[in-house]
């Protein structure tokens, strides 16, 4: 019988869940719901009897922290393939297929985004044991999930005729685009209509098959891509150019829609995409007042809000149906029925070109991390992290020069031609235009604090001669 081989898609943008979820830290990356990140428990959802080590599919620029989150819970992949660009889950599927026939030519994939919350494990494996069953048949099965309200903001699935001697499969009869409010209802009284989840199993073959038909550009930018693919340390990193030729669309609209093969496993599993800040508050403990309040909160006469702060306290009086999160760089106070709207806001911050998108202030990087404590003129001041064994790049920098003083831990420096090693309270200049490295060579954290002196401060003006995560050029 075919192994289990699940594929988890980590290819979000960080908008709907601004600003705790940023471009370079989205919501997959996140422990929103539980103590581990939302990748993490997707992850070991899919550790099932009979299942392969996960494939995982991503960003190039969320590599490292994938990479770490899967050390973090002991699960190595078979691979990490890195995506140069997004082109939706169409193109991501055809490479997960490609790779998967030639290990197993009758694989059953589970195809899984990384960014679901499922609080019933047990009736998610069970569902998946049943679209495998219906998978290895021939046919290409979605989860449809329970409805509970007549939602807007989901696609939805009209499940057709029970499949013959496979327990809980149903053939699609249509795919229904988002309805509005008088057609949902509609759809949860008929009782023959799910929502579509994102989630599908198939054969690793018969999807290659299908495609082959229905998405051949689809197909064949992602065999180009894989061609000419290149690995690097730990991951598979696809050709931009073949890649970039993939219709950036989804496997609904490139496969399902069209396919004869089209099936459905309907499923209560506590399931949600987590679209919004109001999802997490529904699928969260909720206190007498129907608050949910994470952090440092103080809430008085206030009812059926979601807040969330980190380091600074957050105060309420006398508000209803509010979502506030707070974070070291920004404050979201929206209405909780207009949470959707919050990537309006992310998308001001684009087109204003302003740094709250994409970054928050604690930056993550493969060796560490760095925080901006104090930007003014011609000055900017960091507190790094060097993980223990971190080795930043060889490098330099045109622009500016560099101060570093050592408060934790001991670090291994390199300046020009001389190395050293500071310990707490000790400090090393870095003139401008010289090469120079950091290293922790200890066993706990370095910390130490940058200053940074010269006309034009941004990351970009770095020059690496030596990398040992491939960032060098």
């Amino acid at each position: 019988m075919a192994s289990i081989h699940p594929v988890i898609l980590s290819g979000g943008s960080g908008t709907r869940l601004w600003p705790l979820s940023r471009a370079s830290l989205p919501k997959q990356l996140l422990a929103l719901h539980g103590e581990r990140t939302m990748i993490q428990d997707t992850v070991l959802r899919a550790q099932l009897p009979d299942a392969a080590a996960p494939l995982l599919l991503c960003s190039e620029a969320h590599r490292f922290l994938v990479a770490e989150q899967m050390q973090e819970i002991g699960v190595k992949p078979r691979a990490i393939v890195l995506e140069p660009m997004g082109r939706n889950t169409a193109p991501a599927a055809a490479v997960a297929a490609l790779m998967t026939v030639e290990a197993d030519a009758q694989g059953v994939i589970v195809l899984l985004p990384s960014d679901h919350v499922v609080r019933d494990a047990k009736a998610f494996a069970k569902a998946v044991t049943m679209a495998a069953a219906a998978a290895r048949e021939g046919h290409i099965v979605t989860f449809g999930m329970q409805p509970t309200a007549p939602e807007t903001g989901y696609g939805y699935v009209h499940r057709g005729v029970r499949l013959e001697k496979l327990d809980g499969a149903w053939r699609v009869q249509r795919f229904v685009e988002k309805p509005n409010a008088e057609t949902a209802a509609k759809y949860l009284a008929d009782g023959g209509y799910s929502w579509n989840s994102g989630m599908f199993v198939f054969r690793a073959d018969v999807l290659i098959e299908d495609m082959r038909t229905h998405a051949p550009d689809v197909l064949a930018a992602a065999k180009e891509a894989l061609a000419l693919a290149k690995r690097d340390l730990d991951f598979v990193r696809l050709d931009g150019e073949a890649f970039s030729d993939a219709p950036n669309i989804s496997i609904d609209y490139a496969l399902m829609e069209k396919t004869d093969r089209a099936a459905i496993v309907p499923c209560d599993i506590g399931w949600s995409d987590v679209g919004a800040w109001s999802a997490l508050w529904e699928i969260q403990d909720q206190d007498s007042q129907s608050n949910v309040l994470l952090g440092d909160v103080i809430a008085h006469d206030s009812t059926g809000s979601y807040v969330h702060s980190g380091k600074q306290l957050a105060a309420l009086v006398g508000v209803r149906d509010l979502v506030v999160i707070a974070t070291d760089d920004a404050i979201l106070v929206a209405d909780k029925n207009r949470a959707q709207d919050v990537k309006a806001i992310v998308d001001r911050l684009k087109s204003d070109k302003r740094p709250e998108h994409a970054d928050h202030k604690r930056v993550f990087r493969p060796w560490g991390s760095y925080e901006t404590i104090d930007l003014g003129h011609r000055h900017q001041v960091k507190h790094i992290m060097v993980k223990p064994g971190g080795r930043l790049s060889l490098q330099m920098h045109h622009k500016r020069a560099e101060h570093w003083v050592v408060v934790e831990g001991t670090a291994q420096v390199t300046v020009g031609e001389k190395v050293s090693t500071l310990k707490e309270n000790e400090s090393v200049f870095i003139p401008l235009g010289e090469k120079h490295r950091l290293e922790n060579m200890g066993t706990v954290p370095l910390r130490l604090i940058e200053v940074q002196c010269g006309g034009y401060l941004g990351e970009d003006d770095i020059v690496r001669f030596e990398d040992v995560y491939g960032r060098a050029k």
